[in-house]
């Protein structure tokens, strides 16, 4: 006998991977989780998104904060957990989507196949800058300076684990530095030690650190991408520099949870995409240091190319929590 409960869940499955309902999505509002607080590059390339995809897909599209620590877990679980039909998204980051498989291993809420990629949205550059009162110029001044220094210089993050720690984790293991690493919560504390020369070195996402670069508050080294930003031109990529493996982006796209009907997830792919291609919404995304996501011969993405970078990413990112002996508690 078969319990009325799977019946009734068989159908619902079936349904749900229907042509039928994928032609009729969207029928009410979706909700794009953002776990982190409002404010944050996160939230704000959603916040960016969410308009020009509300009137493109004829439904509200609407930002919910899940906020609460863990890198993203929080919210990235709240959509992992959600049903499959396309009215709960994810703007999935770095963090949530790569770092964490890595260092939370067993203890992460969910493994990377309970997400199914849809679209990245934008890649931001990583910058990597020291206070005004140390010498170096170049990066590469920098690590002959830390050469002759081990362990007596200071790299600054917003916290253990996240993608600004990992970054200069891997500077430190590309460039063969010891540099002594100092978490802080958040990156407005980090600054504001770095700008006191209290702190050497730090990395941080370019629209967070952007306005103190500019007003040479702080001196820029190098940009962790593999071409420049338009926003500061005039730094020089990590590859420039003579590091070409120190490349790093902080990035933010969309996923949903697994088993989300390919018709839905290629949909919306192809909505957001449109967004992107629309020099009104990406001339907002590059005022935040934004680059675009460039994993197809357009520039953009698709929901293959996107997940294959995560892929990418996650054993990327796990390698360098491995070299670097990270933990978190």
């Amino acid at each position: 006998m078969i319990d009325r409960r799977s019946m009734l869940g068989g159908i619902a499955a079936a349904t749900l991977g229907s042509p039928a309902l994928a032609q009729a999505w969207p029928a009410r509002p979706i909700r794009l989780v953002v776990g982190f607080p409002p404010g944050g590059t996160t939230d704000l390339a959603a916040r960016v998104l969410i308009e020009p995809l509300t009137q493109r897909l004829g439904q509200n599209v609407v930002v919910e904060n899940r906020p609460g620590g863990a890198g993203g877990n929080i919210g990235a679980d709240v959509v992992a957990k959600s049903d499959p039909d396309g009215y709960t998204l994810l703007m999935q980051t770095v963090s949530s989507g790569a770092i964490n498989h890595g260092l939370y291993g067993a203890r992460m809420p969910h493994r990377p196949d309970a997400m199914t990629a849809v679209a990245l949205v934008v890649k931001v550059p990583n910058a990597i800058f020291v206070t005004n009162s140390l010498p170096p110029r170049t990066l590469r001044e920098l690590v002959d300076y830390a050469k002759a220094r081990p362990g007596r210089l200071n790299i600054g993050s917003s916290g253990v684990g996240t993608s600004l720690h990992m970054t200069g984790e891997l500077l430190k293991q590309a460039a063969g530095i010891d540099l002594t690493h100092v978490p802080f919560r958040g990156a407005g504390p980090m600054l504001q030690e770095v700008i006191a020369g209290r702190i050497e070195v730090a990395v941080d996402n370019l629209p967070s650190v952007i306005g103190h670069l500019r007003e040479g508050r702080l001196r820029p080294l190098a940009m962790t991408t593999n071409v420049r930003s338009p926003a500061l031109p005039e730094v020089p990529t990590t590859a420039e520099a003579g590091f070409p493996a120190v490349e790093a982006t902080a990035w933010f796209g969309v996923t949903a949870p697994a088993r989300t009907p390919r018709e839905i997830v290629e949909r919306i792919a192809r909505e957001i995409n449109a967004c992107l291609a629309d020099a009104a919404v990406w001339r907002r995304l590059e005022d935040l240091g934004g680059l675009k996501p460039g994993l197809t011969p357009d520039g953009l993405s698709n929901p293959t190319t996107f997940q294959r970078f995560i892929d990418e990413e996650i054993v990327k990112w796990g390698e360098v929590v491995r070299r670097g002996n990270i933990t978190v508690d």
